[in-house]
């Protein structure tokens, strides 16, 4: 039996919910649907995400974390360092040192945490350097998991995310399909009962998956993608600048407060 009345997300991009997008442009993600599934038809369940694009690991500890335990919520999921992790040069260990401190703040404060290891990037070409780095940061995160009695979401091992329909054309962000079934993941970790299955096999593709390796991809994902990555990380930028959390309070979340939320709406 479960039951969590309060659950707030922290992170970046991941949890914010690129590129899980909705018709308002506004992202939805695997949070905001890990937090449908808990709110069920729970009066009362509130929910914040706090996540926000381009945050590095210093920024979420200093900005999210002091948030989070003022709120103590039943429920945290923590997910951290990635943007860290692929800046070249960043030593792992030394990110999850901090990690190690934001798990023991939480858990000492008597508050549940859930955290997401890294996904296996093998299949993603050119981003598949960065494989033995996300493998040092997850052995590190069990560890932490370990010693605070936290719990770990495994997207490492979840393979259905080594499907390219899992995976934004950014090659960094997932689909909403990804976000989907992370959700439904992480609602199983948690003791959740749920209508469907994340290991659910993709349709079969009448094509093979070969735009992964072409390099006619590889050239056009460098000047969508990487080199705008690179001139942010030169000019001390991110793409987070100017904007502000999508739920920043604990708030009414659910079936219960939609309907509220419609029945206020203004009449078009």
């Amino acid at each position: 039996m479960y039951g969590y009345d309060s659950y707030v997300a922290l992170g970046d991009s991941f949890t914010e919910g690129l590129n899980d997008r909705l018709p308002d442009g506004t992202f939805r993600g695997w949070a905001d649907r890990l937090a449908e599934i808990l709110a069920g038809d729970r009066p009362g369940f509130q929910y914040a995400n706090l996540a926000l694009r381009g945050k590095m690991l210093a920024e979420i500890v200093e900005e999210q974390v002091p948030i989070a335990l003022e709120l103590k919520p039943d429920l945290v999921t923590f997910c951290g360092g990635g943007n860290d992790v692929i800046v070249p040069g960043t030593d792992v260990d030394e990110i999850c040192a901090q990690i190690d401190s934001v798990v023991a703040a939480l858990r000492g404060a008597g508050i549940e945490v859930l955290l997401f290891n890294g996904p296996d990037p093998k299949a993603l070409s050119v981003v598949s350097v960065l494989r033995g780095k996300i493998a040092i940061y997850n052995t590190n995160l069990w560890a932490i998991a370990a010693r605070y009695g936290a719990r770990v979401v495994d997207l490492w091992t979840m393979d259905p995310l080594r499907d390219h329909r899992a995976w934004s054309d950014d090659r960094l962000h997932f689909t909403a399909e990804g976000h989907r079934r992370i959700a439904l993941r992480a609602a199983e970790l948690l003791g959740v009962s749920v209508a469907e299955d994340w290991r659910e096999p993709w349709p079969a593709l009448d094509i093979p998956q070969n735009w992964i390796t072409s390099r006619r991809a590889d050239v056009a994902w460098t000047k969508t993608h990487l080199l705008p990555w690179i001139r942010r990380q030169l000019r001390g930028e991110s793409m987070g600048d100017g904007l502000s959390p999508k739920r920043p309070q604990l708030t009414p979340f659910g079936i219960q407060s939609l309907a509220v939320e419609e029945q206020h709406a203004p009449t078009p």
